[in-house]
């Protein structure tokens, strides 16, 4: 099976999950208890569920992918087993419904040798439109040289790469709301940590054919870049790492519009991300149908007033695939 291509002129959400029976099962297998990792359940979801939503969001098309917690707890033989049946299990659910739903494969990283045979099988075999990473696996984040053989891959084959965090392995956790409830804040951070440590480490540099998508409005980005930037750069003086182009680095990162942009963080994104480069993301079913209907609703007339709904969720897509 040749990698499937993302269908022309329908609008497409970059950020959404499913819930998929060897999913669940699989984090019982690994012995991950979500609730005790992220402060949150896994929300119920069925297909019919998710298709609803989009028909009633006027959603053509879902790129799916695994939420957290990430698929991985020491054991490399038992996280590729679990991922090999989520994979096979979401290529399925897209066999049968071609039209509204494509993937992006999990991968058992920080396993190198697992992922990149993953990386094979679901791109080649099982028709996966990219990857999705997680901002840390086991405390390894984006940018470490041990995952620069599996960016090296993903580079060769131009692949779309959607990011989704995970928390830090070590929080603050008692008597906290932050290291209780991982949505609130440790998900923008880790994002952001982990992307700094990407650019940082010239990880995207090396690596230009890969397509990333960064989560939730570029999380705390906006408010990083001036200050990486200016950090980077001293430290490049010092001789502690090597120059960065942030501009030109944060300009080939894409954006999904996932969480709150209004009333504000779509302009903080605005600010440092070319507007061809953001995308919709509704992150359901984290976020109930009827609170991500009001938010689209929003999120709709103020597309509209600037002449960007098209853009956002036709264009867009279709010059990122």
């Amino acid at each position: 099976m040749h990698q499937k291509q993302l269908p022309k002129g329908k609008k497409v959400d970059f950020h959404s999950h499913a819930i998929l029976p060897s999913y669940v099962n699989g984090m019982k297998e690994l012995g991950i208890d979500p609730v005790a990792e992220e402060g949150f359940p896994l929300p119920a979801w069925s297909v019919e569920n998710h298709l609803k939503f989009m028909a009633d969001a006027g959603i053509d098309y879902s790129i799916l992918s695994l939420p957290t917690p990430h698929v991985f707890k020491g054991e490399a033989s038992r996280s590729r087993r679990v991922v090999r049946a989520i994979n096979e299990e979401m290529a399925e659910l897209c066999r049968r419904f071609p039209d509204q739903f494509g993937f992006v494969a999990a991968l058992p990283l920080p396993d190198t040798e697992g992922a990149l045979a993953e990386i094979c099988y679901a791109m080649e075999e099982l028709g996966a439109l990219g990857v999705k990473v997680a901002s840390n696996s086991a405390g390894v984040y984006l940018g470490n040289p041990q995952l620069e053989e599996v960016f090296a891959e993903l580079s060769r084959r131009k692949a779309l790469v959607i990011l989704h965090p995970s928390p830090a392995r070590q929080l603050p956790r008692e008597n906290i709301v932050t290291g209780r409830v991982m949505a609130l804040f440790e998900y923008p951070a880790d994002t952001t940590r982990t992307v700094l440590n990407l650019l940082a480490s010239g990880t995207l540099a090396r690596n230009p054919g890969i397509r990333l998508v960064v989560p939730h409005c570029g999380s705390f980005l906006p408010y990083m870049k001036s200050r990486g930037k200016a950090m980077f750069s001293m430290l490049a003086g010092m001789g502690m790492m090597e120059p960065v182009d942030m501009e030109t680095e944060i300009g080939k990162l894409y954006f999904d519009l996932a969480g709150d942009p209004l009333p504000d963080q779509m302009d903080m994104l605005l600010a440092i991300a070319d507007e061809k480069h953001i995308l919709y993301g509704s992150d359901y079913p984290y976020v109930p149908a009827p609170v991500l209907l009001k938010k689209k609703t929003a999120l709709d007339m103020a597309l509209a007033e600037r002449g960007q709904m098209e853009q956002v969720y036709m264009t867009n897509p279709e010059c990122l695939l």
